[in-house]
């Protein structure tokens, strides 16, 4: 019997476990080790940028712009948070970061991801940050191959 995969990332749920299981298991392990906590930033947007669905088409477009940010500028989240602070703010910006029923993220090409959140707790929890930091560059680069991320 073949596993069944996600729809959204290919990612293989053998025995039922679900992508939404690997996410809390990697947050269950952020709050067992909080050391593990410094890459909870791209934990929640690869998730994210593979669960496209989730995001409003503001919120995908969004995503994609932190996780040049965070990949290819290497910039930390309190960077991130001082340059978006105006753009992001929820008492000011007209767009919703979550999808609603007007506006759901997708992307333009299909995506062949490399990386998925199975393969980050199949690593194990002594190799989270580690694993995670890959995840957000093996997304970064199939993003790009799919031509769904723009040229730099």
């Amino acid at each position: 019997m073949t596993p069944s995969h996600c729809p959204a990332c290919g990612a293989p749920q053998p025995d039922g476990t679900t992508c939404d299981d690997y996410f809390h298991q990697m947050l269950y392990w952020e709050a067992e080790n909080p050391a593990n906590g410094v890459v909870h930033h791209l934990l929640v947007l690869c998730y994210h940028l593979q669960h496209p669905h989730l995001y409003s088409r503001e919120g995908l477009a969004e995503g994609l712009r932190l996780l040049v940010a965070f990949v290819d500028e290497n910039l930390p989240p309190s960077e991130i948070r001082r340059r978006s602070r105006d753009r992001v703010d929820s008492g000011k910006r007209t767009w919703n970061i979550k999808a609603t029923a007007e506006s759901v993220g997708a992307y333009r090409h299909p995506v062949t991801w490399t990386m998925t959140a199975a393969d980050v707790v199949a690593a194990g929890e002594p190799n989270y940050c580690a694993s995670v930091r890959a995840w957000a560059r093996a997304a970064r680069d199939a993003l790009q191959a799919s031509g769904n991320l723009d040229a730099k």
